[in-house]
């Protein structure tokens, strides 16, 4: 939990406050007692299931959901068959919104056996009104509808889905709050999320995400090291900073920041091992930036950088505001100043009007720069952005094609970058027992790449150091070593 609160301190004789984040408390014990008395009633305790769709950004607002159910008494479970169930959904795929669709008919013939089952939607693809109004005519067993702005008020909104016995809606348009101060249930206890920063300016012309996200909203310096304090505090020894574009981190608050300041603010906070970040822009990449990178012993040797094509042409009409070469320049000057820097990026094929040698420029970028691995996309055009409109659609063969050609290479070259550490000693975060094999941990090295060693559950959330035995392409097999006494 990010503060410590008592509900049972909560007075509820005087109207709920207005000012946040006590008024979200207030409404967090409303809820308690009436989850307690449903409880009394049946005999048995109250069961929330949760289930994220989409990027590290919906896993931490689904972190801060999950705190606050269970801070109102809700037990969490994965089983979908409970007494309430929120999906926390993207839109920055149409498929994304196709499962979603299949998944609330499926929560439907549920329902029907239970009926006071609660069904609970937020997250971006709830900032589609199109699809907010096709769930409120064609799927009326919903229960309650919020987007990406106001999760926070999830305790006020359950409370008026328990009072008033109907579909609650409650979509914003934008925000300029920013309440974080509420409970937190953190899947991992030794890592976190910690947002600095929400939506995105950049509207490049493929994506949806500044229209769902809202503009850039940057949280205080001091609010996000105080958290991170907190956290280390509480056992976290790695945190991943979050947002849309970090990189453009700091730009309207009232006294700018900027993310490299930042990041060296963070790097000296005690207790803290390891820091990440996600997700930079290459036109806002400083070399500033590149320098705290390379001066902060604590961040990661890993950084992601998108390129989405390689065709200066195409990235024009992305809205990218880079050239192919501006961004091997970019490449170059960060193995400059970092060699053993391991990079990854996301890659979109078949964007409107990509021809064959578009395609052969993105596949000249992946020989180039190599990279540790590549998140690859068949564009999926999104409504109400400036692409769907676009003349010139790729016919599917053709995106098949060139999908599977990039998938091929882009694997080859990762099995082989991947083993550039074989038979060293690496530090190793212990992550979780092995799911495959018996008496192994599963960890991860600070480049993102998974490392499988003998050991127990007990290392859990440990930096070890491991001999790295064998590379299989994209992970290694290793064994644990004694650190070296000083």
């Amino acid at each position: 939990m990010d503060r410590d609160i008592n509900l049972d301190r909560i007075d509820l004789e005087p109207p709920p406050p207005e000012a946040e984040p006590e008024r979200q408390f207030y409404f967090m014990e409303q809820c308690r007692r009436w989850v307690k008395r449903r409880s009394e009633e049946l005999g048995r305790p109250l069961f929330a299931c949760t289930v994220t769709f989409g990027c590290q950004m919906n896993a931490r607002d689904s972190e801060k959901l999950l705190g606050i159910l269970r801070e109102i008494g809700y037990e969490e479970t994965s089983d979908e068959h409970a007494d309430l169930v929120l999906y926390n959904t993207c839109t920055v795929r149409e498929n994304a919104n196709k499962r979603v669709y299949g998944r609330l008919g499926y929560l439907n013939t549920i329902k029907k056996k239970n009926p006071d089952m609660i069904i609970a939607l937020c997250g971006c693809m709830m900032q589609e009104t199109e699809v907010v109004e096709k769930i409120r005519k064609s799927y009326r067993f919903v229960d309650l509808i919020f987007g990406t702005h106001n999760i926070f008020k999830l305790a006020e909104l359950l409370y008026r889905r328990f009072t008033e016995g109907r579909m609650v809606t409650d979509i914003w348009n934008s925000a300029d709050a920013i309440v974080e101060d509420l409970p937190v249930e953190r899947k991992y206890p030794f890592k976190s999320g910690v947002n600095i920063m929400f939506g995105c300016d950049n509207f490049c012309s493929y994506c949806i995400v500044p229209y769902v996200r809202g503009r850039e909203r940057s949280r205080r310096p001091e609010d996000i090291l105080a958290e991170i304090r907190r956290l280390a505090a509480d056992g976290v020894v790695e945190v991943m900073l979050l947002g849309q574009n970090v990189n453009s981190y700091g730009k309207n608050l009232p006294e700018p920041a900027t993310f490299s300041q930042l990041l060296r603010r963070v790097n000296e906070i005690e207790g803290i091992r390891r820091i990440r970040f996600m997700t930079s822009h290459p036109k806002d990449l400083s070399d500033e930036l590149i320098e705290a990178m390379k001066d902060c012993g604590k961040v990661c040797r890993h950084l992601h950088l998108p390129v989405q094509s390689g065709s200066s042409r195409i990235l024009k009409e992305m809205n990218r505001r880079y050239t192919k070469e501006q961004y091997l320049e970019l490449v170059d000057r960060l193995r400059a100043a970092i060699p053993d820097i391991s990079l990854t990026t996301d890659i979109i094929v078949g964007f409107p009007g990509e021809t064959e040698e578009d395609f052969l420029e993105t596949m000249d970028v992946v020989e180039r720069v190599r990279y540790d691995s590549a998140f690859t996309f068949i564009y999926s055009k999104r409504t109400g952005t400036p692409a769907a409109r676009m003349e010139n659609q790729v016919p599917e063969d053709v995106v098949k094609d060139r999908f599977d050609r990039l998938l091929k290479r882009i694997q080859e070259i990762s099995a082989e970058v991947c083993g550039r550490d074989l038979h060293t000693v690496q530090e190793v975060l212990a992550e979780e027992p092995d799911d495959h094999m018996d008496g192994y941990m599963t960890g991860r090295l600070g480049n993102n790449t998974i490392v499988h060693f003998p050991g127990d559950a007990s290392l859990t959330g440990r930096i070890v150091n491991v001999y790295l035995e064998e590379s299989r392409g994209f992970y290694y097999m290793g064994r644990m070593v004694p650190e070296e006494k000083t």
